[in-house]
């Protein structure tokens, strides 16, 4: 069980915010997370596993995804921006300056398919960025949204770009 909780710690670990799994604990109807913030604080973190694969240090696995910061009210402005807009992109930076390079790569994507698009710099707001990984059940970023619904991240976004679905998905989206 820690080493799950080490994964999904490790997934959002770029928050720098040093926090540690201090113990993880399970329970009947799923497990709680112990996140160590300082010396003398700890959140207690109610999370499901998920079989998501795990594509860090080469291993596949579970991963906790915790539910602690999907407030309905964020839910429901997640869903409305996302339905509001036919192509958008959650991702680390802006389309003009994006600071991770999968995110980069998801961007130069949309640019070649000309496609209109918003995006949202989750590294400003790191409760909406803990609360997209618990709406979409997918733990990194770039999350990329077309026609309402998760499509996928970075290297779903590049296979479907590569086979050409990708442009199929967004042009039906466009049209309706």
């Amino acid at each position: 069980m820690e080493a799950m909780a080490a994964n999904f710690l490790a997934a959002s670990s770029s928050s720098g915010l040093g926090a540690t799994i201090a113990s993880s604990r399970a329970t009947a109807s799923g497990s709680n997370a112990v996140i160590s913030i300082s010396p003398r604080k700890s959140l207690r973190v109610p999370c499901i596993a998920s079989p998501r694969r795990q594509f860090a240090a080469g291993r596949t696995g579970r991963a906790l995804i915790c539910r602690a910061s999907l407030t309905p009210e964020l839910r429901e402005s997640v869903e409305k921006f996302v339905k509001g807009h036919k192509v958008v992109l959650f991702m680390k930076g802006t389309k003009l300056f994006p600071q991770c390079g999968f995110s980069n790569t998801v961007v130069q994507i949309l640019n070649n398919l000309g496609v209109p698009y918003e995006t949202v710099n989750i590294l400003e707001d790191d409760g909406l960025r803990q609360g997209l990984k618990a709406y979409s059940n997918w733990p990194t970023f770039p999350q990329l949204y077309i026609d309402g619904e998760f499509f996928g991240g970075c290297d779903i976004t590049l296979e479907a770009f590569q086979s050409g679905q990708l442009k199929e998905v967004v042009e039906k989206a466009m049209c309706s």
